[in-house]
């Protein structure tokens, strides 16, 4: 394929990076909360449940421990992050990428934005083929993150050498060029 029908995106070593200290210093974080004396968190004015407080750290170690390990793999993946070409889009993006999407099941494009972090969301004809796919707890995410979002699949520019703005300008000219609107 010519450069101008294909579109690679490289991971961002620097984004994983930042997310594997980041997620160090929650787990370290979570620690600290799960060791906490009992009587010690009981003296507080507030937050004073021993097992609130401990139970919050053994969430934060396991969430970011999860977390940090998926960004493990992600930096030595030697894989692109995403790829727009003339047949589709592959996503390596995250942790739970969906992998080769045809332009023919893609029906555009949309924006869901959590708190400060735009992500974004590809529409599709038929979401469910994309739920079912993977283990079990895969499916549970990739169900919650429809339920949020309207798609099984989204992409995050967190972990890709690209802002925003750029990929979602990017995803819209390859739909304009190769996709089935409607």
């Amino acid at each position: 394929m010519t450069s101008s029908e294909e579109k690679v995106i490289e991971l961002s070593k620097t984004k994983l990076m930042l997310l594997i200290f980041g997620s160090l210093a929650f787990i370290g974080i979570g620690l600290w909360m799960a060791s906490l004396d009992a009587a010690h968190i009981e003296a507080q004015r507030r937050f004073n449940s021993p097992l609130f407080v401990h139970g919050i750290g053994y969430v934060s170690i396991i969430f970011f421990g999860l977390c940090g390990i998926i960004g493990l793999k992600k930096l030595f993946n030697k894989k692109p992050g995403l790829i727009l070409s003339k047949t589709g889009i592959t996503d390596n993006s995250s942790g739970f990428s969906a992998g080769f999407v045809p332009w023919n099941e893609i029906t555009g494009f949309d924006v869901y934005q959590t708190h400060n972090q735009k992500k974004l969301v590809v529409l599709l004809s038929n979401p469910e083929k994309y739920i079912e796919i993977g283990s079990s707890i895969r499916r549970a995410l990739i169900k919650a993150s429809y339920k949020m979002s309207g798609s099984p699949v989204v992409i995050t520019s967190s972990s890709l050498k690209i802002n925003f703005d750029e990929l979602l300008k990017t995803c819209n000219e390859y739909f304009a060029k190769y996709g089935n609107p409607a």
